[in-house]
């Protein structure tokens, strides 16, 4: 590749997604190539009116990219980490995982300090289950209300009194500038993150070599690390945001720590399992990600799943098929 090839990135056009693109082709014009962005709507966008849940999660932010990146129409596609399906299209890599930011998640409220001071019957807003569930768990008084849109149609709704409080990922937040607003950062007692959440992941064509330097040069590799382990762990589940399932892995040092948990709908039941390696390869990392998985499995995970409409028995090696 010359240094004056153009690299056409694909993204989705909302701001946050809109920042995520910008940030990578900052650092790839660094490298010293010339950058464009095409901008596209998924899917995911287009429906507002309807829970993720019930709309179905398999690409729901990512196909329209990855269809551009197989015409040849975009070089590499940046996304969400947390909107990727664990199994890739034919074709298509996580060709970097950048390096991740704060991947909690937040709440938000214009009179409450705290999930803790919220009253009893105080109107939550949030669109994941996997919140759904933990903050039913901790307060089952609480009534929660779905909520959609880009990040300032949320706010809007939030000052205007809709809600009591939302929460949102600590991520996007602080990258649109927000930060001043966020009221509380939920520790993992209360709300464990999403996989993947805090990270952005460039997508290529396996079959681009002449890309590789610019992928290296974006991979941040203690992100890799967690990424995978938690990814292994979502596909040995095989769970998406129709099942509340919640996961954070960390490097300190030289030993890589992950802790994962599974919840019913109603938060109800809810398990959860920590683990450690000083294994910090790909395999080590993965092989983390599955032993916690068959953990939660053990505990009653697997009946959460067969409720939730997830054939258990296929599921063996966590790896693709």
């Amino acid at each position: 590749m010359t240094r004056k090839k153009t690299i056409i990135i694909g993204t989705r056009k909302s701001a946050l997604a809109l920042w995520q693109a910008e940030w990578v082709a900052g650092r790839i014009r660094e490298m010293g190539y010339e950058t464009t962005l095409n901008k596209m709507s998924t899917k995911g966008d287009k429906i507002l009116d309807v829970p993720l849940a019930k709309v179905g999660d398999k690409g729901l932010f990512t196909k329209e990219l990855e269809e551009a990146l197989l015409r040849k129409e975009v070089d590499i596609a940046v996304h969400s980490m947390k909107d990727m399906p664990t199994k890739m299209p034919p074709g298509l890599c996580v060709g970097a995982i950048c390096e991740r930011e704060d991947s909690r998640d937040v709440f938000l409220s214009v009179r409450y300090a705290g999930v803790e001071e919220l009253p009893p019957n105080s109107v939550v807003g949030t669109s994941s289950l996997r919140r759904i569930s933990q903050l039913l768990h901790f307060r089952p008084d609480l009534r929660i209300k779905d909520l959609r849109g880009n990040i300032n149609t949320r706010f809007r709704k939030l000052e205007e009194g809709e809600y009591d409080a939302i929460i949102l990922a600590a991520a996007g937040v602080k990258r649109l500038g927000w930060e001043d607003k966020i009221t509380q950062y939920l520790p993992p007692e209360i709300s464990l993150p999403a996989v993947g959440q805090g990270s952005v992941c460039v997508e290529a064509l396996a079959d681009r070599p002449e890309l590789d330097a610019v992928l290296s040069g974006l991979n941040d590799r203690n992100s890799e690390l967690s990424i995978w382990a938690e990814r292994a762990l979502l596909n040995y589940l095989e769970g998406g945001c129709q099942v509340p399932i919640g996961a954070s892995a960390s490097l300190t040092d030289d030993t890589l720590s992950m802790r994962a948990l599974i919840a019913d709908l109603k938060g109800i039941r809810l398990y959860r399992a920590g683990g450690e390696t000083k294994e910090l390869s790909r395999q080590g990392a993965e092989e983390l990600g599955i032993r916690l998985a068959r953990e939660l499995e053990k505990q009653g995970g697997d009946e959460i799943l067969k409720e939730i409409g997830i054939e258990v028995g296929r599921r063996s090696s966590g790896k693709d098929d």
